[in-house]
């Protein structure tokens, strides 16, 4: 089996040097999730260590389609760190990434710590507010992976950009119901609304709460958490734009 600390450090290089590796699984198809949740640990404490904070985490593989498409059953966290927002003004620094790609999502600012067993409408009570967010992914894989390669590789996660307008998910209708528009150099990728993800964003994150529960974890107030991609990603490479448009939440837009 690989060793957990061998895995984040071939990581951990790929996304020093910009050079992608194998999938793990790749020669050892039988990798579990539990050894590679140790390994996304041990890659996250790196950037601890290396000056940033723990603001959140991430939700991939929320939609059934993509995780059909890449033959992957559940959904898969990583965690944030502070090194990894962005500010909407600012471009985003492609050439430190390797296979940069960008979906639109909607974040929750939580504003009371959130422990399992929940459902989602305690999540929404214990929200502060939620916002528009495009994440950026970045895969340090060269090739097709599977779940125990997304989850050592800390989901993907790599950029946050964050809307400016926030608002109490009381003050909108159904967070099921808020309708996104997508669009890449001014042209519509695809649309979606809030059910895209697993019937409804509250609910991802109450999964993610139940999750880490049981690993006698939770999500401490103040923290972010991105639910999960609304629509199919879209590649980013220098010169382009992308922006995210929601019902009630504004728009946000990442451009290099």
């Amino acid at each position: 089996m690989t060793d957990p600390q061998t895995m984040a450090d071939a990581l951990i290089e790929a996304e020093r040097a910009r050079t992608p590796v194998v999938p793990f699984t790749r020669a050892h198809p039988f990798l579990d999730a539990e050894t590679a949740y140790k390994a996304q640990r041990l890659v996250v404490e790196h950037r601890l260590q290396d000056g940033e904070g723990l603001i959140g985490w991430k939700l991939g593989m929320t939609s059934r389609v993509k995780r059909d498409a890449l033959g992957i059953h559940e959904p898969v966290y990583g965690r944030l760190t502070s090194g990894m927002l962005v500010p909407a003004a600012e471009p985003l620094p492609l050439g430190q990434l390797i296979h940069p790609r960008a979906e639109p999502e909607i974040a929750f600012l939580i504003g009371e710590r959130i422990e399992g067993p929940v459902t989602a409408a305690g999540v929404i009570a214990a929200t502060e507010a939620v916002v528009a967010a495009v994440e950026v992914m970045d895969s340090r894989y060269s090739d097709r992976f599977r779940l125990p390669d997304s989850i050592a590789d800390n989901a993907a996660a790599a950029r946050i950009v964050l809307g400016s307008r926030p608002c109490r998910p009381s003050d909108l209708v159904d967070l099921r119901l808020v309708g996104c528009v997508f669009r890449s150099r001014g042209e519509v990728v695809d649309t979606a609304a809030g059910g895209a993800v697993m019937g409804d964003p509250a609910a991802a994150v109450a999964w993610l709460a139940n999750t880490l529960a049981a690993k006698g974890e939770h999500l401490p107030a103040g923290s972010i958490v991105l639910s999960g991609g609304l629509t199919a990603s879209v590649p980013l490479i220098g010169g382009d734009n992308v922006t995210a448009e929601f019902d009630g939440l504004g728009s946000v837009e990442v451009h290099s």
